[in-house]
């Protein structure tokens, strides 16, 4: 359908063969770099430095994201909060099971507290219990928390529960 495309379109990360975007008023091509310091990006098979523990994987990702260090500790510290991942926080992450690194993955995202959040398919491949807690987070994190989502997901269901509004793509195109 061209859901992870239009994701890395709107990112900056790919050039669009035609057309044009703006996202925050960024022009993706010409500004991508300013624009992903005010964007979170959830990608459906999270990145993650599986032998270093999560405290460590954020803190490295606070230092790309330009987070000022004196703010470091508190801010990666509060993640690992909200996001239910403080118990076993200094533990590899390569031994956390798919949801919790899903977890943290969003929790990266969410790190340096972006004005939009895309997340690709971030329940794909989660058991039921895990798919619930990540779009609870997705609900906390857009009405309560009032931040824009842009969910990339072939899931009808979650859409229409999750989302104020929603676009089908087909090859790229919105169809609906």
């Amino acid at each position: 359908a061209g859901k992870t495309t239009t994701v890395r379109l709107l990112n900056g990360v790919l050039n669009a063969s035609e057309g044009s975007a703006r996202v925050l008023g960024y022009d993706p091509v010409q500004q991508g770099r300013d624009l992903r310091k005010r964007t979170g990006v959830l990608t459906e098979t999270p990145s993650l430095y599986e032998g270093l523990n999560a405290h460590h994987n954020l803190r490295v990702f606070a230092d790309l994201y330009g987070i000022p260090r004196d703010q470091v500790d508190a801010r990666v510290t509060r993640m690992l909060e909200y996001f239910n991942l403080a118990d076993r926080a200094k533990e590899k992450v390569g031994g956390y099971s798919k949801g919790m690194k899903q977890r943290l993955a969003l929790a990266r995202a969410f790190l340096h507290q972006p004005d939009i959040l895309f997340l690709d398919e971030p329940t794909a491949g989660l058991d039921p219990v895990a798919a619930k807690d990540v779009n609870d987070l997705i609900v906390q994190v857009s009405r309560v928390e009032g931040k824009t989502v842009l969910l990339a997901t072939h899931n009808l269901h979650d859409a229409q529960r999750l989302c104020d509004r929603v676009a089908v793509l087909e090859q790229g195109r919105i169809v609906a």
